[in-house]
């Protein structure tokens, strides 16, 4: 796994072969990426990552200047990992959080420039994360909501869906 741009452009973290997560592929974030420059500017943005898996996203963001990240894992090995990535790189912007995505967002009372949810793709609760996210008013004005899912699923029916975009077998749904 690395970090595509930023900061920390071109560190690398070695995923140990025992995790049940796959990190979002180097093309597809760095993809996703580049469409999302043209919605928003990372330097200085609270930033909420669901279902943070090994980091990845997390790791990205701190890079491109975020000024807050939380970063909400259940799993007890991901988490440590990264809290072992974030102390490697010395910083403390982001918050690595270890609990259960669904109760962390119903007692929530924050909100956040950008949210990013990548769930396991067999979840049975993975349709219904972009209402609860909005229900719950997570994310702020003129934010956005990056939701990545198998190709199984399609929002585009969704009232503050607004593009997708789709690398390989990587989909994301974008929602303001």
């Amino acid at each position: 796994m690395r970090i595509i741009t930023g900061l920390y452009k071109g560190r690398h973290f070695e995923i140990p072969r025992s995790f049940k997560a796959r990190p979002t592929t180097d093309f597809a974030k760095e993809n996703i990426f580049n469409v999302l420059t043209g919605y928003l500017d990372f330097e200085g943005t609270t930033v909420l990552d669901l279902f943070s898996g090994t980091g990845s996203i997390s790791l990205e963001l701190v890079s491109r200047g975020c000024s807050q990240v939380i970063s909400v894992e259940m799993d007890r090995n991901h988490h440590r990992f990264i809290c072992d990535c974030l102390k490697r790189l010395g910083t403390e912007v982001c918050i690595p959080l270890r609990g259960d995505v669904f109760r962390f967002v119903k007692s929530c009372r924050s909100q956040f420039d950008f949210i990013f949810a990548d769930p396991p793709y067999a979840l049975k609760e993975l349709p219904e994360i972009p209402d609860l996210i909005f229900e719950r008013g997570l994310l702020k004005e003129g934010g956005i909501f990056v939701f990545e899912h198998g190709s199984n699923h399609q929002f585009s029916n969704h009232p503050h869906f607004r593009e997708h975009r789709s690398y390989g077998s990587v989909n994301f749904s974008l929602f303001t």
